[in-house]
């Protein structure tokens, strides 16, 4: 993603909103015991147990080995510390006209989007945006093993073993395939960075090509974005400043508040554009 840490350091150390409840972990083999693959064969037998097909177990966790790279970046997070006005300053500006040529080509989309959603254009862009340079900076790490690797860790142990259920569940749909899966280095996927939980529960196929596709196509991404806000009650034509019900919808999004007042000014700033 284009942020210099993820979504995850931004709301300091806390997840972003898109990580929902996760099921209570039935783990036989100890998190982080040394034995990665007695680990990983466990996890296959309770995915197995929970429905998940042998065939999206097979094609996802085949060969699936630990990422030393993953565990560094989770343990070398720190807190947050950007003011509103030095993380806006650094984002929001160089992003603009790109933003503005999005409102515009995306136009029509926005307003069907907000039509069915409630809502508007300049919210969904400014995510967007600030997400991934409007889907150029997805990230490059293997979801599932990343996932894998948060899941054998300690340290969040039950909510990324969840979540790795999920990614099985969203092969399992057909929505991606495993190759397919790369994002952040904490299991965030797609232009809007949904975590695999939000993209089973929000995911929808807004043009209707028979797929949820939030890799590639932008229809899709911004209608996801939209259908989550919605989700956690974004109240159709209200405010979304600091202070509003709309904003702290926006906080269901990202806990950071730096960052959903970084939303709020992208998307005003974008509302008053020529």
């Amino acid at each position: 993603m284009t942020l210099t840490i993820s979504r995850l350091a931004l709301a300091a150390l806390a997840l972003s909103a898109s990580i929902l409840s996760v099921e209570p972990a039935l783990a036989a083999v100890a998190c982080g015991s040394g034995n990665f693959d007695a680990w990983l064969a466990d996890f296959k037998a309770e995915a197995a147990a929970k429905g998940i097909s042998q065939q999206a177990i097979t094609a996802g966790l085949a060969g699936v080995t630990l990422d030393q790279s993953v565990l560094n970046r989770d343990k070398s997070q720190k807190v947050f510390t950007q003011t509103f006005e030095e993380f806006s300053g650094r984002m929001v500006p160089p992003r603009m006209t790109r933003g503005s040529n999005m409102m515009k080509q995306y136009g029509s989309v926005l307003s069907r989007i907000e039509q069915a959603y409630g809502v508007p254009g300049e919210i969904l862009v400014a995510i967007w945006g600030l997400e991934t340079d409007f889907g150029v900076n997805t990230g490059k790490f293997s979801t599932i093993r990343s996932l894998a690797t948060l899941a054998y860790d300690c340290r969040r142990a039950e909510q990324f073993r969840g979540e790795l259920m999920d990614a099985l569940r969203i092969v399992q749909r057909g929505d991606l395939t495993p190759a397919e899966m790369k994002g952040a280095w904490a299991g965030e996927l797609g232009q809007t960075q949904f975590m695999p939980s939000s993209w089973l529960k929000y995911a929808v196929d807004f043009d209707g090509n028979g797929k949820r596709d939030l890799l590639h196509n932008a229809p899709d991404v911004l209608a996801s974005t939209a259908n989550y806000l919605a989700g956690y009650g974004w109240q159709k034509g209200k405010d979304w400043q600091p202070g509003s019900p709309n904003f702290a919808v926006l906080q269901q999004w990202n806990k950071s508040e730096v960052y959903c007042k970084t939303v709020a000014y992208f998307a005003t700033q974008l509302a008053h554009a020529p």
